[in-house]
This record gives C-alpha cells, sequence and structure tokens, in this order.
C-alpha cells in the first residue's frame, strides 16, 4: 500500500518552497512528476491551487493538506514536504510547516481513497505529526505514514471488505413562499445524514434568502438527487441523468431518512427515474395535470413575490413621505420637477392646478417613491402569469407566459387573466417542445420557435376568445368587493381568516394572500382591507401559540416550548409558517384553534375597516396601515382568540406530551 502512495522520492525534508500556498503546491507537484507519477504537472498545480482558493487548507498542529480529484495521476498519491520557512495556508494557529499534498485520479478506487481520508484525519494528531518534525531521514517519513496507512488498512478489513461505501447525495428544497418550509426540508435532511455513516450528503436550499449552489464537482460526482419541492426547481439542468427522487417540499420536513433511503435505493437502481437532459421540468412522480397546474400555480405566486412586495413597500413608503394625495400626481412630478426645481403645494395635473398637502422635497421624493413601486406593482400580473409558464414548461414558459399576462392588463382581465394565460402559455410551450424536429432545428426550439408559436397562440386565445369575457368577470369581481359593507365585509374577513390559518403556508394560504396582493395595484379602499385582513390573521398563529406556551408551558413539550419563545417574532413579521412546529406535532387541536384565531382577526378587521397599503411586513409596516390602532385591536382579538382555543382543547382534551 505505502509503495503505491507514497515513496521516499515523494518526500522532501527541511525544503524552501517560496512564501505561498501556489509556490509550496508547484513545488510538490514538480516532485510528483519526477517521481513518475503525472507527465501534466501544470494540470495538476492548477487543480490544486484552484481548490485551495475556495478555502485554505491549514488544520491544527500547523499542517496543510492541500488535495484535489483529477485526471492528471492515474493512482493515488502522497506528497511529504517539511518547510524550512512555514506558509500561511489559512490554519486556526499559524503558518504551516508540514504540507501533505493529497491528489487522488477522477474515479479512482473507493478504498483507497477512503484510506487517503483517514490519513487526512491522523495528520492533524499531535504524536504523529511530531514524529514527522523530528524524523531524520526521509524513510522515516514513509514508515511513519505506511504505519498510518496500514493501520486503517487493517481497520477497513475488521469492518469487513463487503462494507458498503458512503453514497453522495445532493438534495435541493423549495416551497412556494422560500422563507420557511425550504429551510425547515433542508435542516431535516441535514440532520437525518449527520446520523448515518451510508451517506455524505449537501443540501441547496433555493430559498427567498438567497441559495448556496451545491459545486458542480459535487454534483458530478453524486450518486442521486433528491428533490423535495412545491416550485419549479431552480437549473434543474445541471442534475440532467443523474437518478432522481421527486417529492414534496413537506415529505423532506416528515420523513428525511425515508427519502434519503430512496436516493440510495435509486443510486443502485438502473431503472430509476431520472432528471431529463432534455426536459428539465421536474414534477414529482405520478403528478397529475391538475397537481400538475397548482404546482406551477405555486411557482408563480413565489416569483411574483418579489414584485409585489417591493411595489407594494415603496407605494407605501410613498405614501408616507408625501402623503396619502401623491397618488394623484406620481405620475406627473418626478418628470415635471428636479431638485432644482422642487414643487409647492399647488401642481398643474392633466390641465387641473391640484393642492398636495405636502410640497417640496416631501412631495417630490414621495411621488419618486410611489413611480418606482408603481412601476414594480405593473410587473405583477405579467410575473405571475409568466412564472406560473415557466413551472409548466420550464425556461421557454416565461416569455409567452409574460406576454399573456401584458394582455390580461391590457384587456382588463387583472389577476384572473394572468392565471389562465399562465397556464396556457405553459402547456403550449410544453407541447410544442415535446415535438420531434430535425435536429438543426432543434437548438431554435427553446429560444425561438417555442416562445413565438406559444405567444401567437396565448394572444390569440385571449384576444379572439377569453380577453373579454375574463375582463368583465374581474369588474364584477372589483364592483362586488367595493360594495361590501358590514356583515358582507365581515364574513369575507372570517373567509379570509380561516384560509390564512388553514395550512400555515400551503396552497390554500397562498390562494388569500394571492386575492389580497392582486388588488392593491387597483387602489381602491377595498382592496387595502382585504390585505390588512390578509396580513393581520396571517400574524396570529405563531403569536397566539407563541403566548400559549407562556400561559401554560406544561402543556407543550420542551421542543414546542422552545420554539414559542421565537415564535412571536415571527408573527410580528407575517411569518405564518412559524406556527408549523406545533401544527405538524399536534394538528387536530392546534389546526382548529388557529383558524379560530385567524377568523377572529380577519372579521375584526373588516369591521373596523383597516387598511394596508403594504403586502407584507406584518407589524413592521405599522405606517401603511389606516387606521394603525385598529390593526392592533384586530391583531389582539385574534390573538387572544387563538391562545383561548388552544389552550383549551389542550387542557380538555389531554394529551401526554411527546418527548
Amino acid at each position: 500500500m505505502s509503495s503505491s502512495t507514497i515513496s521516499t522520492e515523494l518526500v522532501a525534508l527541511d525544503a524552501d518552497f517560496g512564501s505561498t500556498p501556489a509556490d509550496v503546491i508547484g513545488h510538490l507537484t514538480e516532485i510528483v512528476a519526477t517521481a513518475g507519477r503525472t507527465d501534466k504537472p501544470d494540470v495538476l498545480a492548477n487543480a490544486a491551487i484552484t481548490r485551495e482558493t475556495r478555502a485554505g487548507t491549514g488544520v491544527n498542529g500547523r499542517v496543510a493538506i492541500p488535495h484535489c480529484r483529477t485526471a492528471a495521476v492515474t493512482e493515488p498519491t502522497l506528497v511529504f514536504a517539511r518547510l524550512s520557512h512555514p506558509v500561511d495556508f489559512a490554519g486556526p494557529d499559524g503558518d504551516a510547516d508540514l504540507v501533505f499534498l493529497i491528489v487522488a485520479p477522477e474515479g479512482g478506487n473507493k478504498a483507497h481513497l477512503q484510506i487517503l481520508s483517514k490519513l487526512a484525519r491522523a495528520l492533524v494528531r499531535g504524536e504523529f505529526t511530531e514524529t514527522l518534525r523530528h524524523a531524520q531521514t526521509r524513510e522515516d517519513v514513509v514508515n511513519v505514514v505506511d504505519e498510518v496507512l496500514s493501520a486503517e488498512v487493517k481497520k477497513a478489513g475488521m469492518r469487513g471488505a463487503a462494507a458498503k461505501p458512503r453514497k453522495r447525495i445532493v438534495a435541493v428544497t423549495s416551497c412556494a413562499t422560500g422563507i420557511a418550509h425550504t429551510y425547515m426540508a433542508a435542516d431535516a435532511l441535514e440532520h437525518a445524514a449527520r446520523g448515518r455513516d451510508d451517506v455524505e450528503l449537501r443540501v441547496e436550499a433555493q430559498g427567498s434568502s438567497g441559495r448556496r449552489p451545491v459545486t458542480p464537482e459535487y454534483i458530478a460526482n453524486a450518486d442521486a438527487v433528491i428533490f423535495a419541492h412545491d416550485v419549479a426547481i431552480h437549473e434543474p439542468e445541471r442534475f440532467a441523468e443523474k437518478p432522481l427522487v421527486n417529492v414534496s417540499v413537506k415529505r423532506g420536513i416528515n420523513d428525511p431518512n425515508a427519502l434519503i433511503d430512496e436516493a440510495i435505493a435509486a443510486a443502485s437502481n438502473p431503472h430509476a427515474p431520472r432528471v431529463s437532459a432534455t426536459n428539465t421540468h421536474t414534477a414529482p412522480a405520478g403528478t397529475g395535470w391538475l397537481k400538475l397546474i397548482q404546482q406551477a400555480i405555486l411557482t408563480g405566486v413565489s416569483y411574483m413575490v418579489p414584485f409585489v412586495a417591493a411595489g407594494g413597500l415603496l407605494l407605501a413608503l410613498g405614501f408616507l413621505i408625501g402623503g396619502y394625495d401623491v397618488a394623484h400626481g406620481w405620475h406627473v412630478i418626478p418628470v415635471t420637477y428636479s431638485p432644482t426645481n422642487l414643487p409647492g403645494h399647488e401642481v398643474l395635473i392633466d390641465g387641473n392646478l391640484t393642492a398636495f398637502t405636502h410640497s417640496g422635497w416631501a412631495l417630490y421624493l414621495g411621488a419618486i417613491f410611489f413611480a418606482i413601486g408603481q412601476m414594480g406593482m405593473q410587473f405583477v400580473v405579467a410575473a405571475l402569469s409568466g412564472y406560473i409558464a415557466y413551472g409548466l414548461a420550464g425556461r421557454p414558459g416565461i416569455a409567452p407566459g409574460f406576454i399573456g399576462g401584458a394582455i390580461s392588463i391590457m384587456l382588463g382581465a387583472g389577476f384572473i387573466g394572468g392565471l389562465v394565460t399562465g397556464v396556457l402559455a405553459g402547456a403550449l410551450a410544453h407541447w410544442i417542445g415535446s415535438w420531434t424536429v430535425p435536429r438543426w432545428l432543434a437548438s431554435l426550439m427553446p429560444v425561438a420557435v417555442i416562445p413565438l408559436l406559444a405567444s401567437l397562440g396565448v394572444g390569440l386565445v385571449m384576444f379572439l376568445l377569453l380577453g373579454r369575457p375574463l375582463g368583465d368577470i374581474m369588474a364584477a369581481l372589483q364592483g362586488w368587493l367595493n360594495s361590501m359593507t358590514g356583515s358582507s365585509a365581515i364574513l369575507l374577513g372570517i373567509i379570509i381568516g380561516l384560509m390564512m390559518c388553514f395550512d400555515l403556508g400551503g396552497p390554500v394560504n397562498k390562494a388569500a394572500y394571492l386575492f389580497g396582493t392582486a388588488g392593491l395595484s387597483a387602489g381602491t379602499d377595498a382592496a387595502f382591507e382585504i390585505m390588512a385582513a390578509v396580513m393581520i390573521s396571517g400574524m396570529v398563529p405563531p403569536i397566539a401559540l407563541s403566548v400559549a406556551t407562556f400561559l401554560r408551558a406544561q402543556l407543550f413539550t420542551s421542543a414546542e416550548q422552545q420554539t414559542g419563545k421565537s415564535a412571536w417574532l415571527l408573527g410580528l413579521s407575517f411569518v405564518s409558517e412559524g406556527a408549523i412546529p406545533f401544527a405538524a406535532a399536534d394538528p387536530l387541536r392546534v389546526i382548529p384553534s388557529m383558524m379560530l384565531g385567524g377568523a377572529a382577526a380577519g372579521a375584526t378587521s373588516m369591521a373596523l375597516g383597516v387598511g394596508a397599503r403594504a403586502p407584507h411586513g406584518g407589524i413592521f409596516v405599522i405606517f401603511a396601515y389606516e387606521p394603525w390602532w385598529g390593526m392592533f385591536i384586530a391583531l389582539a382579538v385574534g390573538v387572544a382568540v387563538g391562545a383561548v382555543a388552544v389552550l383549551a382543547t389542550k387542557g380538555l382534551w389531554h394529551r401526554k406530551p411527546a418527548a
């Protein structure tokens, strides 16, 4: 074993190899070449230096272990240098004077690689490194390393020649909002993998706070892929031809060990489903068209939310800075005035002299904020439509979906038209993409042919058939909302509250949220009141459960008590998913109780006529509520009802808490 891994020609003692890691690695790769282990020392050096630039390889004990896998070597090789002038490899306790370069061939023998990885761990043992520091000859170094390698071979033999190598799995998680489920599934999978010795797993959480992609090198060497998602996976083509386990994000949260088992089984099954290299649409296996459309709509809502959040919050800031009457002049003031020519209290708007409560910088900046927000809100329906189509057909569906959404706005069909055009554009693009075409045309299909034909089809259907009927439906809906007063408004508030608290971030919750945000661009009082009912009732579950854990902690498990200490902050931020740990552990008592609280909050909000001009932010956009005190009253009522209900059900219907 030692002769194939390290030899005296691969050892350098008390050498001066320069002052940087790149210098040292360059000298070590020359030693590999001199020993006849590579005929491409430059390629080998570049691979090791590239790995070093990602993160320094210095470890405890002033040791460095630069390493790489490359086709420039044909067998695992270990090179050792004891430096006369230590070099900074970003180690935790100073410059390294002992350097091991570990190189392995691509696709090399796994048993060999496992032994090398064990050796890497041995390098940080104090007695091992001190022996190397005092070695008198190169033979001494080889003997010391050989003892470690022999010990690892013996351990491997004791474990049995049939011991299974660790499978390399990559998982991707995503949900409709990318706030809670995405990261809960990622954490569950990572936690499950840490407790196992048969798998190495890395997770890419495609959430709203950004994503850290799994490296292409890891994906290339992965044995299988897990997609735990409710919306379309970003860039699924990276995983083409990998064995695939394709499920909803909730399975990632609730059953991570079973998913890992399925991925290990898929890696060894030549007939397992795989990520397609040509059609990278990745709905869970066995998904019917209705479920597929539902998933695509959730994808559209997920991608629409940033447009709504940015645009809506900017509108609210415009009102805060420039006054609520800034809405009458946002389209004129930013282009007519400038920092050197600020508006007064009266401005000529469309030929009429219009009075404003603010003037000068306040009115000017308020109008600019409002104009930026208005531009963002004008993309909401198009984004919804475009990304629904993306959820059904991938990238070729984006252009026809956006165009269909723009046509919906033009014809007055609003978000209902956006839903229809998104599904229609995605279905058309998916169908056209399934055509068998000559090879010379295949490269043009996704970038030209599919967008052209699908856009034309959607446009013709909207202009000739569906546009006006959908516009009439939207107008009737707006008229009904504007006419609501008294008991009818309270009833709508109850329905909104029940929907927001039913599945805590799931499809029903998202449907209510879409209903609220889609109307903001209309700018009517009814739309603002619906948005307030949506946001206030959505804040209730985490806060109510947090209050309940403080009032009667003995009714909750220790884990729930810990969750309750921070859930209130998620609730104040309008993150309903903060209640999911409670609902998952005890759904029959928690969910109905939270629905009661949400219904009470929604009804109170509508009864008080509370309006919200921002689509997100919870209590932290208090300036966007009118009247602001009504928001506090509605929220307090909902939290009180929800907390009392969950305490009553848990107290009367006793269940021994889980450990």
